[in-house]
């Protein structure tokens, strides 16, 4: 682990009302919401904020058309609404996306089926849907897909968040601003519980290893899929688990010959849903559901999912000559649904709930269960009325969100431009990625040509952002700038040269000698590879169901 040139104060003996653990888009939500609330609020996380399950999602913000299936309106319903007031807060990070739902003659659902949940999602969602994939498009994709069937399409719309790590960052950053004290890189290692109720937390800095204790009146646990591990390490009994983890893995693929400009909802060839998204100039193809009760740090990719993704594309797209070879990365993350040991996981529920630890002598503890990016700010404000506080339902547009830049007005690239004195590029980057921050961004740009410069070859985002990742986002390490608040390094392009190109360009502006240098490089490789891990070896039943 490489320390930042921030040091950060110690917590020893302090008290905080609320302690949240865990930095995902839930913990961070809970946080924010908490300290709006009134509370004195801490927010911890072992590792970086967003660096667990929520980069290791499917990155849509979607109602949960699936959801439908298992007759969960509600969710559904709090799904579209939340959805909404994303797009229209955050709309330089959360855009609308066209979907086709694709299904041919041995589809498990059928066209009426499809139809009938269609126009029911249509009328939930409380509005007209926006135009259609073009004709000419559905032209081109039916000549991409195997001509052996007769495939049926279905048009509807939803939304995507390329970088939810960059909605995470934003949240912080609010969270800050009401209050919160926050500390990434710091592991809770036990909660203090005594004569039924809890008192404090234990926690060791991971950039120092110094343990301190600080007092806790209540303890919101949002450590995903670890949280069932913070109440053994806590000495908490419970009757039975509260997770049920299963593991989701992804495949990265480069564009190929036929593939989609819309994003794809079909069938794998068990009859599951799948998604084929493009994402970041590649595309994006997920999920699996393997029960995993393992160490959710150390989740991989199996084998056996890798090939059971790749051969879902190779049939539908047998003219692209998809093979194992064609697989860029892929990375895996555990959903923490609730314990169910009798269901498959695909009927286990999606909706969150909160576990009220009051019953297992640890009163003032709640342990959040599940969860999805598009319903995080709901799961917040329910949090934090079972705790007590007032958290009403918002009914406006979030204060301070209303003026926000749009990266595809052009009028508001050229100011940025000005302001910078900057390509118009890296202008609608910077839009893209900071909103109505990107003016103050541009502004620090301004002061030097090396602030304005690209932080490698192949990306027009400048080396401003990476100074304002560390200045204010709460940035340790280079992994923590270049995957999450400024996450070039998630691009199709990057390479080891790449990753040598950016710390170089970073650690002259930030003062760094040569063991600082090669300490964040090794660092940041290590967890690149980690996440994102190569393909390996082709599997022989990949390679056959390519054929």
């Amino acid at each position: 682990m490489v320390l930042a040139a921030n040091q950060r104060a110690s917590l020893e003996g302090q008290h905080f009302q609320v302690v949240v653990i865990g930095g995902g888009i839930n913990g961070v939500a809970v946080a924010r919401q908490c300290a709006r609330s009134g509370k004195h609020t801490l927010l911890v996380e072992q590792n970086d904020f967003a660096s667990g399950v929520t980069s290791r999602s499917t990155r849509i913000i979607h109602g949960g058309l699936r959801y439908l299936e298992h007759g969960e309106l509600g969710l559904v319903r709090e799904s579209l609404h939340e959805r909404e007031r994303l797009l229209r807060e955050r709309s330089h990070l959360v855009h609308p996306i066209h979907f086709v739902l694709l299904l041919n003659e041995q589809s498990q659902r059928s066209a009426m089926k499809i139809r009938a949940g269609l126009w029911l999602y249509q009328r939930m969602a409380g509005k007209p849907p926006s135009a259609d994939v073009t004709e000419m498009e559905l032209k081109r994709l039916e000549q991409a897909l195997d001509a052996g069937h007769r495939w049926s399409f279905f048009n509807y719309e939803d939304a995507q968040c390329e970088f939810p790590e960059r909605l995470v960052a934003e949240w912080l950053m609010e969270a800050w601003d009401a209050g919160v004290t926050v500390r990434n890189h710091m592991e809770a290692l036990a909660v203090d519980v005594a004569h039924g109720r809890v008192r404090g937390v234990l926690l060791r800095d991971q950039l120092t290893g110094r343990e301190v204790r600080v007092d806790a009146g209540w303890v919101i646990n949002c450590s995903g899929p670890w949280a069932d591990r913070v109440c053994q390490r806590s000495s908490i009994r419970m009757a039975k688990p509260m997770l049920g983890g299963v593991r989701g893995t992804h495949i990265l693929l480069p564009r190929f010959p036929g593939s989609p400009n819309a994003a794809l909802y079909t069938e794998a060839a068990d009859g599951r849903p799948i998604f084929i998204i493009p994402w970041n100039d590649q595309i994006l193809v997920g999920t699996t559901e393997v029960a995993d009760t393992g160490d959710p740090g150390k989740t991989v990719p199996a084998a056996d999912e890798i090939t059971y993704l790749i051969s879902s594309v190779a049939k539908l797209f047998p003219k692209a000559k998809i093979s194992a070879q064609s697989v860029k990365h892929a990375f895996a993350g555990v959903r923490p649904l609730p314990y169910s040991p009798d269901n498959r996981p695909s009927a286990v529920t999606r909706k969150h709930i909160l576990h009220d630890h009051a019953d297992d002598a640890a009163s003032r503890m709640i342990s959040v269960i599940g969860g999805k990016l598009t319903t995080a700010a709901s799961l917040a404000r329910e949090c934090a009325r079972k705790i007590g506080l007032n958290a009403a339902e918002p009914t406006t547009v979030a204060m301070g969100q209303e003026n926000a830049l749009d990266p595809l007005l052009d009028e508001a690239v050229l100011e940025i431009a000005r302001i910078g004195s900057i390509s118009e590029d890296s202008a609608r980057g910077m839009l893209e990625w900071h909103g109505k921050r990107a003016a103050d961004i541009a502004r620090m740009a301004l002061v030097s040509a090396e602030l304005r410069a690209p932080i490698c070859t192949h990306t027009t985002h400048v080396i401003a952002e990476v100074v304002e990742a560390y200045r204010r986002e709460y940035a340790v390490t280079l992994a923590d700038v270049l995957l999450r608040r400024v996450p070039i390094a998630l691009g199709a392009c990057w390479s080891e040269s790449c990753s040598r190109e950016a710390a170089l360009r970073i650690g002259a502006v930030l003062g760094w000698n040569d063991h600082a240098m090669g300490a964040n490089l090794e660092a940041f490789e290590t967890e690149r590879t980690a996440f994102l891990r190569p393909a390996g070896r082709p599997d022989v039943a990949l390679e056959a169901a390519a054929d």
